[in-house]
């Protein structure tokens, strides 16, 4: 069975035991309504193990980072988080993974690429820290086909502007390869969050397809602005726009016409499995934001199919590598 058939037939487990099935239906009829394949998920979480469940007993914790009860939805094992997905109905996600030291990154890249390897519908997904071999072991993912890449600034407590990453950020300009950022200052401040630090970024690399993780938050409209003056920057909506976002940094009502002139730069992200409420609940947020069904099915599919998987319109094919088909059919 192919990814894309396992897709539209398998379930899955969620927390404590129970089945997805409830989910699954909002999920499948969401998509389904608007006449889509299925859906990209530019931001879902997978990583080695050990990895994984120091992340999640600091959720657990409610750690310095996190800053409030945050309880995991899909907490399984690797095997049945991917189910859950291709229950949903998500055809492409990525392996969001981020190092919060030195000489943890490449370990990370060569672990996400066997993972992208016997996962055929997740993207390969790579990522780096400031350190004197970031630009080899970046290279060494690119050239092994990487279609994305995580950089994590309130985690990884680094300057996206570090002279070591100066040649990492260089190729991935020139390759094209999008990037997953944390940089907004949510849910608590790191040393280098804010738009500060990405504006400088993006003055000296204007060229990078720089994809903004959870709209920005709290710091919304300083990333939109962001976005108006650079066609690279894209923005995804993790977390956003949901009743456990709202309550402690609400999107601003006065800025959501700005969504909708930026449709086809906004992308869809949940951070599953590490969300505090049902998959379905991200969807549903969006379309509670009343922009129509056009705004829905580019941002939920094809936004990211087309940055993803194709490049941008006039720029040519995305990197040469093995990649699942995530276009519309």
């Amino acid at each position: 069975m192919d990814a894309m058939t396992a897709a539209d037939e398998a379930g899955g487990t969620v927390a404590g035991g129970g089945t997805a099935d409830g989910g699954t239906a909002e999920v499948r009829e969401f998509w389904q309504r608007l006449g889509l394949p299925g859906l990209v998920d530019v931001h879902t979480h997978f990583m080695p193990e050990r990895v994984l469940a120091k992340v999640w007993d600091y959720f657990d914790a409610a750690g310095p980072l996190v800053g409030r009860t945050w309880p995991i939805t899909y907490r399984a094992a690797e095997e049945e988080r991917v189910e859950i997905l291709r229950g949903f109905g998500v055809r492409v996600f990525t392996s969001m993974l981020y190092p919060h030291k030195p000489a943890m990154a490449a370990w990370l890249n060569s672990w996400a690429a066997d993972f992208a390897a016997r996962t055929p519908d997740c993207l390969h997904t790579a990522t780096f820290f400031p350190e004197e071999d970031a630009a080899g072991y970046v290279r060494t993912a690119l050239d092994a086909g990487a279609r994305v890449f995580k950089a994590h600034l309130q985690v990884g407590g680094y300057d996206p502007n570090d002279a070591l990453l100066d040649p990492v950020w260089g190729q991935l300009a020139e390759a094209g390869v999008p990037v997953v950022t944390h940089c907004g200052s949510g849910p608590v401040p790191g040393r280098h969050t804010g738009p500060g630090p990405v504006r400088r970024l993006m003055a000296r690399h204007p060229r990078l397809r720089l994809v903004v993780a959870h709209m920005g938050m709290p710091e919304y409209t300083d990333f939109l602005d962001l976005a108006d003056r650079h066609p690279g920057v894209h923005l995804d909506t993790t977390m956003a726009f949901t009743g456990f976002t709202e309550a402690a940094a609400p999107f601003p009502r006065d800025a959501l016409h700005r969504l909708a002139d930026l449709g086809d730069r906004i992308l869809l992200g949940t951070d599953f499995p590490n969300i505090p409420y049902p998959y379905a609940h991200a969807l549903d947020s969006l379309a509670r934001l009343g922009l129509g069904d056009d705004w829905l099915r580019a941002v939920c599919h094809d936004n990211a199919a087309r940055l993803l998987v194709t490049g941008p319109a006039g720029d040519g094919p995305a990197p040469a590598g093995p990649r699942p088909d995530a276009t519309r059919r």
